[in-house]
């Protein structure tokens, strides 16, 4: 990639992955900033981390497993900071257009399908597509508004961040600057994780007191609001609850239909929701 002059540095932090990936990682990662935790923080905790090691006032984050698709990919965002003041910016993401296999359709699928939107798209609703697989801070911002480090499981603290800084009125801003999602999960690891995520998001509308700012942004917490406040959530736990094994199956099976996928993590949210509530 051509820096032309600029001056970078690169730091990679192992949230204490398994030892077998850490020794594969040494001789590639120690010729940089590259620091290995003793134990797991989480994905708040770990992007927070990263203020204690940078030295510059950008700070472009990447998940490990981004594929980068552009040459220009850094100067993109180096011209974008040079050409405004924007505090955060967010490249987004996109999956190869060819299918993979069934065992892993339901993670291509969803991604092509809702997360491969181009800037255009993205800008429509800044602060609610917000991903932190891509994206650039400044330090000072990240420094003030920080990944809430109550979230130790996995998933929704990008949706957290970008209602914090909704209410600190901060727009995030959007370019078409993706990276390949490269890594996608077989069908049983993203459904565990999609449900990790749900059960995140339920504690983060606790936190939040049902904030009606959160909820309008997230489409899943609009949409269980109005089985709510309809008073039907009682119809759809029930309908979850018989239909939860047969569609688990089609997704195992990479039988996808993002409707049915989306009434899943509905009912699967009402029900976390319901519990918490207990």
């Amino acid at each position: 990639m051509n820096t032309m002059s600029h001056e970078l540095e690169l730091i990679l932090i192992d949230d204490a992955s398994d030892i077998r990936y850490q020794e594969l990682n040494e001789s590639s990662c120690n010729p940089y900033n590259y620091i290995k935790l003793p134990t797991n923080i989480g994905r708040a905790s770990i992007r927070n981390l990263f203020l204690e090691y940078a030295r510059f006032p950008n700070l472009l984050f990447l998940d490990c497993d981004s594929l980068i698709i552009d040459d220009d990919f850094l100067m993109n965002y180096i011209k974008k900071i040079e050409s405004s003041e924007e505090p955060i910016i967010c490249g987004g993401r996109v999956y190869q257009s060819e299918a993979p296999g069934k065992n892993k359709m339901l993670r291509w699928k969803y991604g092509y399908r809702k997360e491969s939107q181009p800037a255009e798209v993205r800008k429509q609703a800044p602060n609610h597509s917000f991903m932190t697989n891509n994206f650039v801070v400044k330090k000072h911002l990240l420094e003030k508004i920080r990944f809430d480090e109550r979230l130790k499981a996995y998933g929704h603290e990008d949706t957290l961040f970008g209602y914090e800084l909704l209410k600190a009125n901060i727009r995030i801003s959007h370019i078409n600057n993706p990276v390949d999602n490269g890594d996608i999960e077989d069908n049983q690891l993203f459904l565990e994780k999609t449900e990790k995520g749900l059960e995140n998001l339920a504690l983060i509308n606790e936190y939040m007191h049902h904030d009606p700012q959160l909820i309008d942004m997230v489409k899943l917490l609009r949409t269980a609001k109005k089985v709510e406040s309809l008073k039907m959530q009682w119809l759809v736990l029930l309908i979850f609850n018989i239909l939860k094994k047969p569609m688990r199956y089609t997704f195992l099976h990479g039988l996808i239909s993002l409707l049915i996928f989306d009434f899943y993590k509905l009912g699967y949210y009402l029900k976390i929701a319901s519990q918490q509530r207990n």
